[in-house]
């Protein structure tokens, strides 16, 4: 006979939401909050943790048996390949996270294709496995980039996860969707658009998606969030960067206070919390999600 007990934890594990992990594999300097105090010019001479961040995260991952989509910066992808190649070895997913961290706004539509298209190609070879998500450096497709969801189309993307549905500093659209849809990119093309994790409270968004809002939070209030959107039978897109799971990375002289804290705060903690998370809630890679959702 079935206990009431057993009956509710099988009908959880069966009808609980898959939630999409995702991974901005880029490395600590490469972050724009550190853009003044670190310049471009000075990326090839600065220390490299990404091996070592990289590793870790899929250690963790795979002792979970969780897979996730990694948005691959082409800087990362020309000079250390290896990496590239470590992560669809272990079936994870494989995305782009844009060729050099420039802002979308700041790209001319040209020079946006061809960068697009041309590091869809290199992941395709260098992994073995088909492209088909992009991610903006810091979420940059707003309004006035509106045109590159066009481009990614045309450039053989089949969806993007750059629209933050929530407005802050330089990225965001207030009023965009919550959740998982399909855009039409005009010509006959479309595009799926999978937007960082947004909960309403009382009218009012609070950023939930990961990153910064992540490690900032109470885990506590993490896991509350999920579970309301649980409840809401909306699914959780989660996003970080491998540096957030070193302490041990390099400071940097002269940095001001905010930069400190967006960066800084609670990188001693953070691989515990990603722990927690895979532990409480059940996730899969951004194209497994969209065939969930009907999306394909």
């Amino acid at each position: 006979m079935v206990t009431q007990a057993a009956f509710l934890r099988l009908y959880f594990e069966v009808n609980a939401l898959r939630h999409g992990f995702s991974i901005d594999v880029e490395d600590w300097y490469h972050v724009e909050n550190l853009s003044p105090y670190v310049p471009r010019s000075s990326w090839n001479s600065r220390e490299s943790r990404i091996e070592r961040n990289t590793g870790i995260l899929l250690q963790l991952l795979n002792e979970r048996q969780t897979k996730a989509t990694w948005f691959v910066l082409g800087d990362i992808a020309r000079r250390f390949p290896q990496v590239v190649k470590a992560i669809a070895a272990e079936g994870h997913e494989i995305a782009s996270h844009g060729e050099d961290h420039k802002l979308v706004y700041d790209s001319p539509p040209d020079e946006f294709r061809g960068s697009a298209g041309g590091l869809r190609t290199y992941l395709e070879d260098l992994s073995g496995t088909p492209v088909r998500g992009y991610r903006a450096p810091c979420f940059s497709i707003v309004k006035r980039s509106w045109w590159a969801l066009g481009i990614l189309a045309d450039c053989g993307y089949e969806y993007d996860a750059s629209v933050f549905p929530f407005r802050r500093g330089r990225y965001g659209v207030s009023g965009a969707p919550l959740d998982p849809h399909k855009l039409e990119t005009g010509h006959g093309k479309s595009i799926v658009e999978l937007p960082p994790s947004v909960l309403r409270m009382g009218g009012m968004p609070l950023p939930i998606a990961g990153g910064g809002y992540f490690r900032l939070y109470p885990y506590a209030l993490t896991n509350w969030a999920v579970r309301q959107l649980e409840r809401a039978n909306r699914r959780y897109l989660f996003y970080m960067h491998p540096w957030e799971i070193d302490p041990g990375q390099p400071r940097i002289s002269g940095m001001g206070l905010k930069a400190k804290l967006l960066h800084m705060q609670n990188l001693s903690r953070m691989e515990y919390r990603v722990q927690r998370l895979v532990s409480d809630f059940d996730f899969a890679t951004y194209w497994e999600i969209i065939a969930e959702c009907g999306l394909r």
